[in-house]
């Protein structure tokens, strides 16, 4: 659950100490992180010298990687490392509340809170102060959150843009310098047999579901079926949970209604009205926001969080429900990254984390800069500056997608979502 119901927000500033960071360099902290949690344990840095030459030249940059898995944050250690260079970093409040060490640890990489649930205003003037100083490179993912589709991006937030224009206006003021925003793309490779590895995994998560596993194979045409199944049942587990039963019929319209379901329900508890333009991802930042400031401010003897939490983890679902893209899984774009990604992300549903078994490597690659404007952005129009952005992410990706290795199958597999997720 992303909600924190144990405390009130209090933002965590970022650290501005340079001690931590190069022994977490030096020690090859993040190295060992990387291999021991996510298995993510080779890089390939591509065009670290545009990022070098922005930096010498005395530029403030704003990195704005694609997020597409939990290592992104630390696996742009290694970019930072290349270039000798710390990293600020804005990261989900969430994040802060695991462990103390991981809180610890975590600041003294360069993170700082951001309050998704709110208006956040401490995180986006440390951010906008960041940029102006250009004490370091700031890093930013404008996606805003995170989920296991590599190959494709999410609509990119505006709060990007408007952060780094008010950052490039102040600081031409003050000194007349310029700030940067280099796009990044990440894309992660399979090291090894991912046959193998979704052979493995599909039989664990078969008998989770209480099944006979299905015979030994490594055939793409046994294995996408078999997927395919894994996830309508687990579609089925949850109508079944907050509908009271399983529908028939086709597995997107299933998933929409029951996405509609969960955010209704919501919605009418907490009187929120829903504007005609508002998709999914609006709809459950909502709900989060509600269900934080509703919470909050009851009396402390009459906090009661389990109902809170429901809600919380309702609105959650609702986001993950919408994080399995139809177009992944079709004949002759299939890949094995692809069929990896999309077991974790049932792993995720089934047991609350994906198994991290299969050995990544992880490119690299840094665009061009694009100078930021100091300027506002017009009015009553998306950003230029958020669609410049937006085109040299995809192309990236695009370009990085081919690099993994095709899953050949004629066998259609039609997972959870639709093909243009709000």
């Amino acid at each position: 659950m992303t909600v924190i119901l144990d405390r009130p927000y209090e933002f965590v500033p970022p650290y501005h100490g340079n001690l931590w960071p190069t022994m977490i360099q030096k020690l090859r902290l993040i190295d060992r992180h990387l291999a021991r949690r996510e298995n993510v344990i080779d890089c390939e840095i591509r065009h670290a010298d545009r990022f070098a030459e922005s930096i010498a030249a005395g530029h403030s940059v704003l990195l704005t990687p694609n997020h597409c898995r939990y290592a992104d944050p630390i696996v742009l250690g290694w970019l930072g490392r290349e270039v000798n260079t710390h990293l600020f970093a804005m990261a989900s409040w969430h994040l802060f509340n695991t462990t103390s060490f991981e809180a610890f640890a975590l600041r003294r990489m360069g993170a700082f809170s951001i309050f998704r649930e709110g208006n956040d205003r401490q995180a986006i003037e440390a951010a906008i102060n960041i940029l102006i100083s250009g004490e370091r490179p700031l890093m930013l993912f404008p996606e805003g959150t995170t989920n296991r589709t590599n190959d494709l991006l999410k609509p990119l937030l505006e709060g990007v843009t408007f952060i780094a224009r008010t950052a490039a206006k102040k600081r031409a003021k003050l000194n007349g310098g310029r700030v940067v925003v280099h796009p990044v793309g990440l894309k992660y490779l399979c090291i090894g047999d991912a046959c193998a590895w979704a052979d493995e995994q599909l039989r664990q998560l078969e008998r989770a579901l209480s099944w006979q596993p299905s015979p030994k194979s490594l055939a793409p045409n046994d294995l996408l079926p078999r997927l395919l199944r894994v996830s309508e049942a687990y579609l089925a587990l949850k109508e079944i949970e907050h509908v009271g039963k399983a529908s028939a019929g086709d597995l997107r319209p299933r998933r929409d209604a029951l996405i509609e379901h969960l955010l209704t329900q919501c919605e009418s508890r907490y009187d929120l009205s829903v504007p005609s333009t508002d998709g999914v991802r609006d709809r459950v930042r909502r709900i989060r926001s509600a269900v934080s400031t509703t919470y909050f401010a009851l009396p402390a003897s009459e906090q009661t969080p389990e109902p809170y939490a429901r809600d919380a983890e309702a609105a959650d679902l609702a986001q993950f429900l919408l994080s399995f893209p139809d177009e992944y899984l079709l004949p002759g774009q299939i890949t094995d990254t692809r069929i990896v990604e999309t077991i974790q992300r049932i792993q995720e549903a089934i047991y609350g984390k994906a198994k991290e078994t299969m050995p990544m490597k992880v490119v690299i690659e840094v665009d061009e800069a694009i100078d930021v404007p100091a300027e506002r952005a017009p009015r009553g129009e998306t950003d230029p500056l958020l669609c410049q952005l937006d085109e040299r992410l995809r192309t990236m990706l695009v370009g990085l997608s081919n690099e993994a290795r095709p899953f050949e199958s004629n066998t259609p597999a039609n997972l959870l979502s639709t093909s243009n997720p709000s």
